[in-house]
C-alpha cells in the first residue's frame, strides 16, 4: 500500500498510549483516566500537532454502547435494586433541577444566551459519567457508593439527553418556550420504550448464545448486542443508552443461568479488554481536542479566561447542588432503612405457614363468593408448597436486604464521597458538540463544558482517594465472618443433594460436571435472594466456571 490513511495511525497511536499511560499511571498511583486526559492536552499543543475534532457521533453511538453495556454486565443487580430508588433520584431528579437552575444562572450571565440555550447547556453540565466512575471503582470507595455512582451515571445521560434535544426544540421554535408536559412525555417514552427494547434484546441475546457453541462466536454476538439494543431504541425516539443498560443488567442476571463457563470467562475477558481500550481512549481524546475548542473561540472573538471562569462557578454551582439533594437523599435514606431494618427483625420471627394460613382464613372470611375456589386452592398440597416457597424467598430477600443496610450504611461519610466522587466526563463534552451551529456563543459553550468536564476530572477525581482516606471509608469492604465458609458449605450441600434423573441417568464420567451445575444453580437462587455478599457470590461463581472449564477440557481431551 502506497498510501495509509491518517485515521489508522491516530487509531494506532491512541490505543498504544493507552496501554503505556495505563500501565505508568499504576505505578504513579494516578487514576489512568486523569493521566491520559492531562497528557492529551499536551500532545494537543505541540507544534506539529493539527487540531483534532472528533464527531460526537463516534462518542455517542459508537463508543458509549459499548462501554455501557459492559458496565451494566459488571454491576451487581441485586445491590442495584436495592438503591435503585437512590439511583432514580440522582439520574432524573437531580439532572432535572440542575439543568432548570444552570439555565437560568447561563441566561443571566450570557443576556444573549435564551433561556432555552441555557437550559441546553445545563442538561450538558448536569450528568455524571459512566467512564468518570472508573475512577472511583479503583480509588477504592465503599461498594455501596460505587454502585449508586453506577447506577446514576448509567441512567443520568437519558434524562439529560431528553432535556437536551427538548430544549433546543424549544429555542428553534417561535415561541422559545419549553413544554414541561412534553418533556416529562418524552422522557418517559425514552426511559420506558428504552427499557423494554433493552430488556427483550438482552433476554434474546442470552438466548442466541446459548445455542453458538464456540466461544469466540458467542462472545462476538455479545458485541453485537448493544448496538442491537441502541438502534432500533433510537429508530422510535426513545433512549439508546438506556436500551444498551436495561439489555446488560439482564444479559448480567440471565448469562449465569443459560451460558456455559467457557463462553461467560472468555466473553468477560474479552469485556475487559474492549472496556480498558475504550475508557482509556476517550479521555486522552477529550484531552487532545482542547487546542481545537481553544481556537474556535479565538475566531468567534470569545474570550478564552470568560469560558474558564463561567466552567468555574457552573461546577461549583451543580456540586453544591448535588450536594444539598444528596443531604436530603441520606436522611431520607436513613429513616426508610431503620423501618427496614425494623420490620426484617419482627419477619425473622414470623412463622410464614402458620401466617399464610391465617391469612387464607380472613380471605375465606371476607370473600364467601370465592370460597369454594380457595378450598380447592388450599386442598391442593403441591400448589401449598409453591405458595410457601414463594413467601419464603419474599421474606429472605427482605431480610438479607436490611442486613446489606446495615453492612452497608449510608450517612454523612458516604454521602460526602457520593458529592465528591460525581465526576462529569466525555459524554457532556459529546453533548455540547452536538448544539446546533446557529447556538449563540456556540464555541464558547462547547469550551465551558469541556473546562466543567476536565475541572471536575482533575479537581474531583485528583482528590478523591484523599477524601476517601480522609473521611476513614478506605477498606470498608470486609466480608461478613464466616460468610464464605457458610457459602462453600451450601454448596457443597448442593452437590450432595444431586441426584440422579430417573429418566435420562447421566454417564459416570459426566456426573462431576452435573454436579458443578447443581452447585451453580443453589449459588443462583442465592443470589436471587441476596443472602450473601455480591463480591463472595461472584467469587464463587468465577470459581465455579474455572472448575467447569477444567473439567469439560479433560473430558474434551479424554474424547
Amino acid at each position: 500500500m502506497e498510501h495509509i490513511p491518517s485515521e489508522v495511525f491516530l487509531v494506532v497511536l491512541v490505543v498504544a498510549i493507552v496501554i503505556a499511560l495505563s500501565s505508568v499511571s499504576d505505578r504513579l498511583g494516578i487514576a489512568p483516566p486523569l493521566i491520559l486526559m492531562l497528557v492529551g492536552v499536551g500532545i494537543s499543543f505541540l507544534p506539529f500537532v493539527t487540531p483534532i475534532e472528533i464527531k460526537p457521533e463516534w462518542i455517542l453511538m459508537v463508543i458509549l454502547p459499548p462501554l455501557l453495556y459492559g458496565a451494566a454486565l459488571a454491576i451487581p443487580t441485586v445491590d442495584f435494586r436495592r438503591d435503585f430508588s437512590a439511583v432514580g433520584g440522582l439520574a432524573v431528579f437531580l439532572v432535572v433541577a440542575s439543568a432548570l437552575i444552570m439555565g437560568l444562572i447561563i441566561h443571566w450571565i450570557i443576556p444573549d444566551v435564551s433561556l432555552a440555550y441555557g437550559i441546553a447547556l445545563g442538561a450538558i453540565l448536569s450528568p455524571t459519567d459512566a467512564a468518570a466512575t472508573t475512577i472511583a471503582r479503583r480509588l477504592g470507595v465503599p461498594s455501596r457508593v460505587s454502585i449508586i455512582l453506577q447506577g446514576e451515571s448509567l441512567l443520568n445521560d437519558a434524562t439529560a439527553l431528553v432535556l437536551l434535544r427538548s430544549a433546543i426544540a424549544a429555542a428553534a421554535a417561535t415561541a422559545g418556550s419549553v413544554s414541561v408536559w412534553k418533556v416529562a412525555g418524552d422522557f418517559l417514552w425514552a426511559a420506558l420504550a428504552a427499557a423494554a427494547i433493552g430488556a427483550v434484546i438482552g433476554w434474546l441475546g442470552v438466548r442466541v448464545r446459548r445455542l453458538i457453541h464456540e466461544s469466540a462466536g458467542t462472545t462476538a454476538m455479545s458485541f453485537l448486542i448493544p448496538f442491537l439494543a441502541f438502534i432500533p431504541a433510537e429508530l422510535v425516539h426513545a433512549s439508546g443508552l438506556v436500551a444498551v443498560v436495561a439489555a446488560g443488567l439482564v444479559a448480567a442476571q440471565k448469562g449465569p443461568k443459560h451460558l456455559d463457563a467457557r463462553q461467560r470467562l472468555s466473553e468477560q475477558a474479552n469485556w475487559h479488554t474492549v472496556e480498558y481500550i475504550l475508557e482509556g481512549a476517550v479521555f486522552f481524546i477529550m484531552g487532545l481536542e482542547l487546542k481545537k475548542f481553544i481556537l474556535d473561540v479565538h475566531q468567534s472573538s470569545e474570550s478564552l479566561w470568560a469560558g474558564l471562569g463561567i466552567a468555574a462557578l457552573a461546577l461549583f454551582i451543580i456540586t453544591v447542588l448535588r450536594g444539598g439533594f444528596i443531604a436530603g437523599l441520606v436522611k431520607a435514606t436513613q429513616h426508610t432503612s431503620s423501618k427496614k431494618i425494623e420490620r426484617s427483625e419482627k419477619l425473622k420471627d414470623v412463622d410464614l405457614d402458620l401466617a399464610l394460613s391465617k391469612r387464607d382464613e380472613l380471605l375465606m372470611e371476607r370473600r364467601a363468593h370465592l370460597k369454594a375456589r380457595l378450598s380447592n386452592w388450599d386442598n391442593t398440597e403441591e400448589r401449598k408448597a409453591h405458595r410457601l416457597e414463594y413467601f419464603t424467598t419474599l421474606a429472605q430477600r427482605y431480610i438479607a436486604d436490611a442486613e446489606y443496610l446495615i453492612r452497608q450504611p449510608l450517612g454523612f461519610k458516604e454521602g460526602s464521597l457520593l458529592i465528591w466522587g460525581g465526576m462529569r466526563g466525555v459524554v457532556t463534552l459529546a453533548a455540547a458538540q452536538t448544539l446546533p451551529a446557529a447556538t449563540p456563543h456556540r464555541s464558547l459553550m462547547i469550551l465551558i463544558a469541556f473546562f466543567v468536564a476536565a475541572g471536575s476530572l482533575v479537581i474531583q477525581g485528583g482528590t478523591l482517594g484523599w477524601a476517601v482516606k480522609g473521611l476513614g471509608l478506605d477498606g470498608m469492604d470486609v466480608e461478613p465472618e464466616g460468610e464464605w465458609e457458610r457459602l462453600q458449605n451450601e454448596l457443597k450441600q448442593g452437590a450432595k443433594d444431586w441426584k440422579q434423573p430417573e429418566t435420562k441417568p447421566v454417564p459416570d464420567a459426566l456426573v462431576p460436571l452435573a454436579k458443578l451445575r447443581a452447585q451453580r444453580a443453589v449459588l443462583l437462587e442465592l443470589r436471587s435472594t441476596g443472602t450473601y455478599s455480591s463480591s463472595c457470590l461472584a467469587h464463587a461463581l468465577n470459581e465455579l466456571d474455572a472448575e467447569e472449564l477444567g473439567l469439560q477440557i479433560r473430558l474434551h481431551q479424554g474424547d
